[in-house]
């Protein structure tokens, strides 16, 4: 079974997006917090990262720029998620180290795809 951390500090959405991950066979890890996310990609060695960007505490950005800056997280993929999808925001992205980007609202079948993509 994968591992998949969820970092998203809306509830809703948290939930929504876990419960539906969970039906589809991942095991689900949450944090609501950039701070809390890289501490728990650190000590959970999750198989992949789903970021949403604008976060309390440390931002999506930051968080990701410093897991792509450590040996023992560095290779683990990280997908951002935004509903921010401004012209330069998936650039933006790849060059905090994402591996990839969705934008919310979330679309299952999309953002699916792009997991097993990795996690194949």
């Amino acid at each position: 079974m994968y591992k998949i951390l969820l970092v998203e500090d809306n509830e809703m959405n948290r939930d929504m997006l876990s419960r539906r991950l969970k039906r589809k066979g991942y095991e689900i890890i949450i944090a609501v917090d950039g701070g809390e996310g890289v501490e728990k990609a650190m000590s959970e060695k999750p198989d992949l990262i789903l970021m949403d960007m604008s976060l309390p505490v440390m931002d999506g950005w930051t968080a990701t720029t410093h897991l792509k800056q450590q040996e023992e997280t560095k290779a683990t993929p990280i997908i951002a998620l935004t509903a921010h999808a401004m012209q330069g925001d998936y650039e933006k992205a790849l060059a905090a180290g994402c591996d990839d980007y969705d934008t919310k609202p979330i679309e299952l079948p999309r953002l699916l795809g792009k997991i097993q993509s990795f996690l194949s």
